[in-house]
C-alpha cells in the first residue's frame, strides 16, 4: 500500500515525464520525416515562384509519360522530363498572372471556332459554324455527370472537354505572351549599318607574335589563394552542384573456368549413346547420341539452347571465329565445342553442295485476308488465294505465258519489271520465298508460301555457284554455376567486412581488384558499365552516410558492387584541385602576357620582332565580324583592336589567346555606304524575334526562386 500510495503522489510528475517523452518521439519523428514544422515536406517534388509541385500528381504525370514512351524512358529520365515541363508551365505562368494576361469570353469563343470550327457535330445545314451547336454539345457532356460522348474520332467527357479548353486558353496566353515580347524586338538603320560594315570595311595589318610558350611554365608559380582569387573572380563558370566522390570495386558472377571446362565436357558426351532408366517400362533405355541420332532435328531441338536450322549456310553467314574450319569439314564431322558470343557450341556438318550467291526469279502473288501488308481491297481467304495460286500454276504448265497472268499479281513494283526479282543469299526477303529460289535449279516453277500470300515462283537465272553446308549445332550458354555464384557472394561479403578495419585499395590490390572512381550530382543515375544504379547515387547523398561508409549493393545481370563514399562537397565553388585544370592556364596566362610586356623594346613592329626573336607577320582584309587572324587562329581582341587604330598607327601590347601582340595598321578600306540598309534592318529584326522566346523563357528560369526537392523525394 506504501508504494501505491507514492505512486499516486506522484503520478502528476509522471505523467508530465511520458508526455514530454511522447512529445520528443514526435517532434523527432517530424524533424526526421520532412521537416514537417518547416513546411518542406516531401510531398513537395519543388517549389516555384511559390507554387509547389506535389509528389503525388507529379508521379501521376510520371506514370502516363512512361506509358507513351513505352519503356523507352528509364523512371529519372521521365521524371526529369515532367520537371522541366511543370517548371516550365509555373515559370510562364507567373509572368502571365503578373501581366494580367488572360483569355475573356469573346476570345475564348473565337478560340474554339477555329479549333473546332471542322467538325460536323458543330456546324449548320450550309456547313457554317454554329455556336448554339456548340453550346448543346457542352451542355450534354455536363448532363452527361461523366459518362463520353462521340465527338470526330474521339470519345470525350466532361472533364477532358474543360482540360482542353484550359489547354487552348494556355496556348492563347502564350502566344499573346510572346507576340508581345517579339513586338518589342528588333533592329534600328544604325545597327544594320554597323553590320554591314562589320562585314565590309577591311583593314590589312603587319603584326608580331610573342608566344606565352616562349616562358616555360615553371618559370610562373601560381599561389591556391590566387586559383581561389580567380575562381570567385569567374564565379558563374567556377559553380559546382552539390557531388559525391565514391570508389567500388566490382564483383562480376562470370562463369569460371571450371564452369566452362564442364560446359565443354557435356556438349562432348551428347555424341555418345547414353543409358537412361525409364521409370514408365522400369527398364534401362539406350538414349541416341549425336552420332547415331537419326532425327538430327528433334536431337538438336532437344538438347540445344537454340534451335536447329535447316538452310544451307556460305562462309559469311558461319560464325566469324569458326567459318574457316566448318567449311573444311567433311559431312559427318564435328567441330567444337568452341566460344562463340555467349555460347559454346558443337557443330555436325549436314551436307554440302555447291548454291549460287544471286539469283533471278519471276513471280506472281496472290495475297489474302490477314497476310503482311494485305490493304482493306484484299478479300479473299487463305484457301481461296491457294486455289487461285493453283489454277493460276496449272495454267501456266499447260502453256499459258508467265508474263500473259501477271496482271493477276498484287506485287505492282515487281510487275513493272515483268515480274522479274533479282536478289543475293544476303537479301531480306521472306525465308520461304528465298530458299525456294536458291534450292531449286534454273526453270523450276511451283508455288509457294509465306507471310504476304502464296506466289507462283519461276526460277530465271542463278549465278556464282559457292559451297554452302548444313550444319547441326547444339549450343549451351555459357553461365556460372551455383557454386560459382556462392564463390562470387562469400568474395564479396569477405572483401566488405575486411573493409570495416582495413584499407579499401589495400584490400583490393591484395584481391587484384580494380579500384574505379565516380564523381555523382544528385540527380545522376548511370555508372558507366553497369547501367543505371540510381541506388547507389541515392546511398551516397543519403544524409546519414559519411566518407568513408561503404555499402554493397547487387548490379542486376552482374554481379555485385562494393561501394565507398570518399568525399561529400557541397554545392558552390568548385574545389581548387578540380578548377586547377581550367583555372592554372589562365592564371599563368596573365603573368606570363605580364612579363612579356616588361621586356618588349621598340617602338616598330619590325624592331620589336627583332628583339624578341620572331618574325613579323602580315594580314589582310581583317573584318570585324571574324575574329580569325591568318597565321595565329581566332585572336578577337587584336581584330578589336586593329579596327580601333587609325592606318600608319601602332598599337601597344596587347594580351591575345596564344601570346602577346603588337600590331600596325597598313591599310584601311572603308566600306561604300549604301543608299538604304532596310534589307539588313529587316533581316537583323527577323533573327533576333525567332531567338527571343528561346532567350525569353531562359531569362525568367533565371530569375525564378526555385527550390529542387528532387533528389530528396522521389528520386
Amino acid at each position: 500500500m506504501a508504494v501505491l500510495n507514492k505512486i499516486r503522489q506522484r503520478s502528476l510528475i509522471l505523467i508530465l515525464v511520458i508526455a514530454l517523452a511522447l512529445f520528443s518521439f514526435v517532434i523527432g519523428d517530424l524533424f526526421k520525416n520532412s521537416d514537417s514544422l518547416t513546411g518542406s515536406s516531401q510531398d513537395v517534388i519543388a517549389t516555384i515562384n511559390g507554387t509547389d509541385i506535389n509528389r503525388v500528381e507529379f508521379q501521376q504525370k510520371v506514370k502516363n509519360y512512361q506509358d507513351r514512351s513505352g519503356g523507352r524512358q528509364t523512371s529519372t529520365q521521365s521524371m526529369n522530363a515532367i520537371y522541366n515541363q511543370e517548371v516550365r508551365k509555373i515559370v510562364q505562368q507567373s509572368e502571365f498572372d503578373e501581366l494580367g494576361l488572360s483569355v475573356e469570353k469573346d476570345e475564348m469563343r473565337d478560340l474554339l471556332k477555329i479549333s473546332f470550327s471542322s467538325y460536323p457535330e458543330f456546324q449548320d445545314a450550309n456547313g457554317n459554324f454554329d455556336f448554339n451547336r456548340l453550346n448543346a454539345f457542352i451542355a450534354n457532356l455536363k448532363d452527361l455527370n461523366g459518362d463520353t460522348a462521340p465527338l470526330g474520332n474521339f470519345l470525350v467527357n466532361y472533364e477532358s472537354w474543360t482540360s482542353n479548353e484550359q489547354t487552348i486558353a494556355a496556348n492563347a496566353i502564350q502566344q499573346t505572351y510572346y507576340n508581345l515580347i517579339k513586338s518589342g524586338v528588333g533592329a534600328t538603320i544604325s545597327e544594320a549599318e554597323e553590320e554591314y560594315l562589320g562585314d565590309s570595311k577591311t583593314v590589312d595589318i603587319k603584326y608580331v607574335q610573342i608566344p606565352y610558350a616562349t616562358i616555360d611554365d615553371s618559370a610562373v608559380e601560381v599561389s591556391k589563394s590566387e586559383i581561389t582569387a580567380y575562381m570567385k573572380e569567374h564565379e558563374d563558370t567556377y559553380k559546382s552542384d552539390a557531388t559525391t566522390e565514391v570508389v567500388y570495386v566490382e564483383f562480376k558472377e562470370g562463369a569460371s573456368k571450371a564452369d566452362e571446362d564442364k560446359l565443354k565436357a557435356d556438349l562432348i558426351a551428347l555424341k555418345s549413346d547414353r543409358e537412361e532408366y525409364n521409370e514408365n517400362s522400369k527398364n534401362t533405355e539406350t538414349i541416341p547420341g549425336f552420332d547415331s541420332a537419326t532425327d538430327i532435328e528433334e536431337f538438336v531441338n532437344s538438347n540445344s539452347a537454340t534451335k536447329y536450322n535447316d538452310a544451307f549456310l556460305r562462309e559469311g553467314q558461319l560464325p566469324t571465329i569458326a567459318k574457316d574450319t566448318l567449311m573444311k569439314l567433311n559431312v559427318g564431322g564435328y567441330y567444337g565445342p568452341y566460344k562463340d558470343g555467349e555460347y559454346y557450341k558443337l557443330s555436325k556438318l549436314i551436307a554440302a553442295k555447291q548454291l549460287p550467291d544471286s539469283v533471278k526469279v519471276r513471280h506472281i502473288l496472290v495475297p489474302h485476308i490477314g497476310g503482311q501488308r494485305a490493304d482493306a481491297s484484299i478479300t479473299k481467304t487463305p484457301e481461296q488465294a491457294k486455289a487461285t495460286a493453283d489454277s493460276i500454276f496449272a495454267a501456266i504448265k499447260g502453256g499459258t505465258k508467265f508474263m500473259d497472268l501477271l496482271e493477276l499479281s498484287s506485287d505492282k513494283v515487281s510487275n513493272e519489271k515483268d515480274g522479274e526479282i533479282e536478289f543475293d543469299y544476303l537479301a531480306g526477303m521472306a525465308p520461304e520465298f528465298k530458299a525456294y529460289a536458291f534450292d531449286n535449279k534454273e526453270g523450276d516453277i511451283d508455288v509457294v508460301q509465306t507471310s504476304f500470300g502464296y506466289h507462283i515462283i519461276e526460277i530465271l537465272e542463278q549465278k556464282s555457284f559457292n559451297k554452302a553446308i548444313k550444319l547441326a549445332t547444339v549450343s549451351t550458354k555459357i553461365e556460372p554455376s551455383d557454386q560459382t555464384l556462392q564463390d562470387v557472394f562469400n568474395k564479396m561479403s569477405k572483401f566488405e567486412i575486411a573493409s570495416k578495419d582495413g584499407d579499401f585499395n589495400a584490400l583490393a590490390k591484395e584481391r587484384d581488384l580494380v579500384v574505379k572512381p565516380i564523381t555523382f550530382k544528385a540527380l545522376d543515375e548511370t555508372i558507366p558499365g553497369l547501367g543505371s544504379q540510381r541506388e547507389v547515387v541515392r546511398w551516397s547523398f543519403d544524409s546519414d552516410t559519411e566518407v568513408g561508409d561503404f555499402k554493397n549493393f547487387t548490379i542486376s545481370n552482374f554481379g555485385y558492387i562494393v561501394a565507398k563514399v570518399v568525399e561529400k562537397r557541397e554545392a558552390g565553388l568548385m574545389s581548387t584541385e578540380d578548377a586547377s585544370i581550367t583555372v592554372l592556364p589562365e592564371i599563368r596566362k596573365e603573368k606570363k602576357a605580364k612579363l612579356i610586356r616588361e621586356k618588349i623594346s621598340g617602338t616598330s613592329v619590325d624592331a620589336i620582332a627583332q628583339n624578341q626573336g620572331q618574325s613579323a607577320r602580315t594580314a589582310a582584309a581583317l573584318t570585324i565580324n571574324n575574329t580569325t587572324l591568318s597565321g595565329a587562329g581566332a585572336e578577337p581582341k587584336v581584330i578589336g583592336s586593329a579596327f580601333g587604330l587609325a592606318q600608319g598607327a601602332t598599337s601597344k601590347p596587347i594580351d591575345g589567346q596564344k601570346g602577346v601582340y603588337v600590331i600596325e595598321v597598313t591599310k584601311v578600306t572603308d566600306a561604300t555606304k549604301l543608299d538604304n540598309y532596310t534589307a539588313i534592318m529587316n533581316r537583323l529584326s527577323s533573327e533576333r524575334r525567332n531567338s527571343a522566346q528561346t532567350k525569353v523563357y531562359t531569362a525568367l528560369e533565371d530569375a525564378a526562386e526555385i527550390e529542387d526537392n528532387r533528389a530528396k523525394t522521389v528520386y
